[in-house]
């Protein structure tokens, strides 16, 4: 759950989203390491007097510095292909969600269930509600469950997003977007 503060991801709820964490984390570390790097070899060249500050050519560390950062993104690229791959899977989902969005609210259909629909508007400010994030309304999706989620606008361009489930999609007049959904627990 998120909370004032916090420095980090909400609580995992999907495995696109234990994804997307898995992959914030190795870059993270590579950039770390990067860092941590460059701040010794700063530091070792500032206090080292025998440095030569006139080196005009040096071939081996040419290619040295242009074939690591290759080395480092080609590293980094086949994690972000997988999860990106991994976020577009299309499963076989056994409901559909409509989510359509208009200026000051959010409209919601089940087509394959006798067609609900109903209308999501936000709470106003109160001591009892999250400021900025409750609705009279809210949205019910299954636990452990394959969804389709399709969005669309009204008027202007709006973001769907549930962060928990590493899901954010813009609502764009005359266009539909789709995911899938999944989570791991209620919540």
């Amino acid at each position: 759950m998120a909370t004032w503060l916090m420095m980090n991801f909400q609580d995992s709820n999907s495995p696109y989203m234990d994804n997307l964490i898995s992959f914030y984390n190795l870059t993270m570390m590579i950039m770390m390491m990067i860092i941590v790097l460059i701040i010794y070899i700063l530091i070792d060249i500032y206090m080292n007097k025998f440095s030569n500050r006139f080196l005009l050519k040096n071939h081996t560390l040419e290619i040295i510095w242009t074939l690591l950062p290759m080395g480092i993104l080609i590293y980094i690229c086949f994690p972000s292909l997988k999860t990106l791959y991994y976020i577009d899977e299309v499963l076989n989902p056994y409901i559909t969600i409509k989510a359509i969005s208009h200026q000051w609210f959010w409209s919601y259909e089940y087509p394959d269930f006798f067609n609900i629909n109903f209308d999501s508007y936000m709470l106003n400010d109160s001591n009892n509600f999250f400021r900025l994030l409750d609705t009279d309304n809210r949205l019910i999706i299954p636990n452990k469950t394959p969804i389709r989620l399709i969005t669309t606008s009204t008027d202007v361009i709006h973001a769907w997003t549930i962060p928990s489930l590493g899901i954010k999609m813009d609502s764009i007049p005359g266009r539909i977007n789709h995911t899938n959904l999944f989570t791991l627990r209620p919540g």
